[in-house]
Protein backbone atom coordinates (compact mmCIF):
# COMPACT_ATOMS: atom_id res chain seq x y z
CA UNK A 1 0.00 0.00 0.00
CA UNK A 2 2.76 2.46 0.91
CA UNK A 3 4.75 1.65 -2.25
CA UNK A 4 1.67 2.25 -4.37
CA UNK A 5 1.15 5.66 -2.74
CA UNK A 6 4.82 6.58 -3.28
CA UNK A 7 4.55 5.62 -6.97
CA UNK A 8 1.33 7.61 -7.32
CA UNK A 9 2.92 10.67 -5.72
CA UNK A 10 5.97 10.30 -7.96
CA UNK A 11 3.78 10.13 -11.10
CA UNK A 12 1.81 13.16 -9.87
CA UNK A 13 5.04 15.16 -9.38
CA UNK A 14 6.20 14.33 -12.91
CA UNK A 15 2.80 15.32 -14.31
CA UNK A 16 2.83 18.65 -12.46
CA UNK A 17 6.39 19.33 -13.67
CA UNK A 18 5.47 18.52 -17.28
CA UNK A 19 2.40 20.78 -17.18
CA UNK A 20 4.43 23.58 -15.59
CA UNK A 21 7.03 23.37 -18.35
CA UNK A 22 4.34 23.34 -21.04
CA UNK A 23 2.75 26.52 -19.63
CA UNK A 24 6.14 28.17 -19.16
CA UNK A 25 7.31 27.65 -22.73
CA UNK A 26 4.01 28.40 -24.42
CA UNK A 27 3.48 31.54 -26.42
CA UNK A 28 0.58 33.76 -27.27
CA UNK A 29 -0.21 35.67 -30.48
CA UNK A 30 -2.98 38.19 -31.11
CA UNK A 31 -3.84 39.96 -34.37
CA UNK A 32 -5.91 43.14 -34.13
CA UNK A 33 -7.24 45.52 -36.77
CA UNK A 34 -5.83 49.04 -36.52
CA UNK A 35 -7.21 50.97 -39.47
CA UNK A 36 -9.25 50.64 -42.65
CA UNK A 37 -9.74 53.05 -45.52
CA UNK A 38 -12.26 53.30 -48.33
CA UNK A 39 -9.63 52.03 -50.81
CA UNK A 40 -10.23 48.64 -52.43
CA UNK A 41 -8.62 45.75 -50.55
CA UNK A 42 -6.28 44.86 -53.39
CA UNK A 43 -3.97 41.92 -53.85
CA UNK A 44 -0.75 43.19 -52.26
CA UNK A 45 0.29 42.46 -48.69
CA UNK A 46 3.29 43.96 -46.93
CA UNK A 47 4.63 43.41 -43.46
CA UNK A 48 7.26 44.80 -41.13
CA UNK A 49 8.42 43.11 -37.92
CA UNK A 50 10.23 44.22 -34.79
CA UNK A 51 11.36 41.72 -32.15
CA UNK A 52 12.35 42.86 -28.69
CA UNK A 53 13.88 41.24 -25.66
CA UNK A 54 12.88 41.88 -22.05
CA UNK A 55 10.20 44.23 -23.37
CA UNK A 56 12.54 47.17 -24.03
CA UNK A 57 15.51 46.04 -26.15
CA UNK A 58 14.46 46.35 -29.80
CA UNK A 59 17.83 47.24 -31.40
CA UNK A 60 16.79 49.69 -34.14
CA UNK A 61 13.96 47.67 -35.70
CA UNK A 62 11.11 49.19 -37.67
CA UNK A 63 7.55 47.80 -37.67
CA UNK A 64 5.90 50.97 -38.95
CA UNK A 65 3.02 51.17 -41.39
CA UNK A 66 5.22 53.01 -43.86
CA UNK A 67 7.85 50.24 -43.83
CA UNK A 68 5.20 47.51 -44.18
CA UNK A 69 3.66 49.31 -47.18
CA UNK A 70 7.09 49.81 -48.75
CA UNK A 71 7.96 46.11 -48.25
CA UNK A 72 4.75 45.11 -50.05
CA UNK A 73 5.05 47.68 -52.83
CA UNK A 74 1.81 49.30 -51.66
CA UNK A 75 1.02 52.92 -52.54
CA UNK A 76 -2.70 52.94 -51.59
CA UNK A 77 -3.31 51.36 -48.17
CA UNK A 78 -6.60 49.54 -47.54
CA UNK A 79 -6.21 47.88 -44.13
CA UNK A 80 -3.67 47.79 -41.32
CA UNK A 81 -3.40 45.00 -38.75
CA UNK A 82 -0.99 44.55 -35.85
CA UNK A 83 0.07 41.06 -34.75
CA UNK A 84 1.60 40.83 -31.28
CA UNK A 85 3.41 37.69 -30.13
CA UNK A 86 4.92 37.00 -26.74
CA UNK A 87 6.96 34.24 -25.20
CA UNK A 88 6.85 34.64 -21.41
CA UNK A 89 6.93 38.42 -21.95
CA UNK A 90 10.66 38.00 -22.47
CA UNK A 91 10.63 37.90 -26.26
CA UNK A 92 8.06 40.23 -27.83
CA UNK A 93 7.32 40.50 -31.52
CA UNK A 94 5.23 43.17 -33.24
CA UNK A 95 4.28 42.69 -36.90
CA UNK A 96 2.46 45.35 -38.91
CA UNK A 97 0.47 43.89 -41.80
CA UNK A 98 -0.74 46.21 -44.57
CA UNK A 99 -2.98 45.37 -47.54
CA UNK A 100 -3.71 47.49 -50.60
CA UNK A 101 -2.62 48.36 -54.12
Amino acid sequence: MINTMKKLISVFKVLVLALSLAFTFSSCAVTLPVAATSNAIGSKVGSATATGYLGVLFFDQDASIRTAAKNGGITRISTVDIKTSSILNLILSYETIVTGE
